[in-house]
């Protein structure tokens, strides 16, 4: 940890195995928590948080797995992801706003499943 509190943002994606409810819910609750875990992080450090999924997820809004998993008291959005030739079918990335004592390098933005392609060069 570094100094004071600063605002970051965060970056994480996940793909679905099929476009159902439940398991949309398990994988953004996997990659939120993910989020969170890695960077330290509780609901109180957060500012906002903002999905994006392809044109081919259609079962539930990812909001509403963060609303689920507990997260009630930080502004959520979602909205659609270019559908761009050759890019990663049912995939839900994240964008989190928050306070943290963690330098911009210091930060762990998270990349699961098949979604993994999107950064190689982070660790895992």
């Amino acid at each position: 940890m570094t100094g004071e509190q600063r605002v970051r943002a965060l970056r994480g994606a996940t793909t679905l195995e099929v476009d159902e409810r439940e398991h949309l819910f398990t994988r953004t609750q996997e990659l939120v928590a993910s989020v969170l875990e890695r960077n330290e992080l509780e609901e109180d450090d957060l500012i906002s948080i903002v999905f994006t999924a392809t044109d081919d997820v259609h079962s539930a809004f990812p909001a509403e797995a963060a609303r689920e998993a507990g997260i009630t008291h930080v502004p959520l959005l979602c909205t659609r992801e270019l559908d761009i030739e050759g890019g990663i079918e049912r995939c839900i990335r994240v964008l989190v706003h928050a306070y943290t004592h963690l330098g911009a390098r210091e930060l762990r933005h998270v990349y699961l499943h098949a979604a993994r392609q999107l950064r190689t060069d982070l660790p895992e």
